[in-house]
């Protein structure tokens, strides 16, 4: 579908993430970042989102300097405060059973930097996802597969999470952890990549 005009990086580890960008056809490395991935203190989630985004690709651009690099980071907020990923299933419970019934806000920061080209480009996109409401049983039972656990939020709506989801206002992609559309557009945009004729 596309191709990728200039070397292209993507600064994470997820297989959501690679996957989108293998469905688009794109020719790309992966090279994780590791950063400290603490909130500060008072900070917003959509500002939190933001930083982690750019914080990531600016870690991998420093020592590849003619490379395009895509750095992402997806936040799950509940009443404007920030869910991590669950440390074991009883906090997984927990989480789903405060997002169970409510409308709850999945925000990715997306960042494009390239040291060469000067460029630096942060946005972040946010999708709105309310959850139907079961009961512990049936949470405990998902809780079981083993999904909730490297994920913010304590479930993947791109697999068996999915039948938690009652209704969604926004992009499914973002959700997931990569605001496609915005993702292609500034690609586009930048010259990064090309539609294949």
């Amino acid at each position: 579908m596309f191709t990728a005009l200039k070397p292209l990086i993507l600064a994470s580890a997820s297989p959501r993430r690679k996957q989108f960008l293998r469905h688009l056809g794109l020719d790309f490395t992966c090279q994780p970042a590791d950063i400290d991935e603490s909130p500060l203190s008072g900070e917003r989630a959509a500002d939190f989102a933001r930083r982690l985004a750019a914080e990531k690709a600016a870690a991998v651009a420093a020592s590849r300097r003619e490379s395009w690099v895509i750095g992402a980071d997806t936040v799950v907020t509940l009443d404007s405060e920030i869910i991590g990923k669950p440390a074991d299933a009883g906090h997984a419970l927990e989480i789903l059973r405060a997002l169970r019934g409510r409308t709850h806000q999945v925000i990715t920061g997306l960042a494009l930097i390239c040291q060469r080209e000067g460029c630096s480009e942060i946005v972040a996109e946010t999708s709105e996802v309310t959850f139907a409401d079961f009961p512990d049983a049936v949470l405990a039972a998902y809780i079981r597969t083993g999904e909730s656990f490297d994920k913010a939020g304590a479930y993947g709506i791109q697999s068996g999470g999915a039948f938690l989801v009652q209704s969604m206002r926004g992009s499914c992609s973002n959700v997931i952890g990569l605001p496609l559309s915005a993702c292609v557009a500034l690609l586009l945009r930048r010259g990064v990549i090309a539609p294949l004729s």
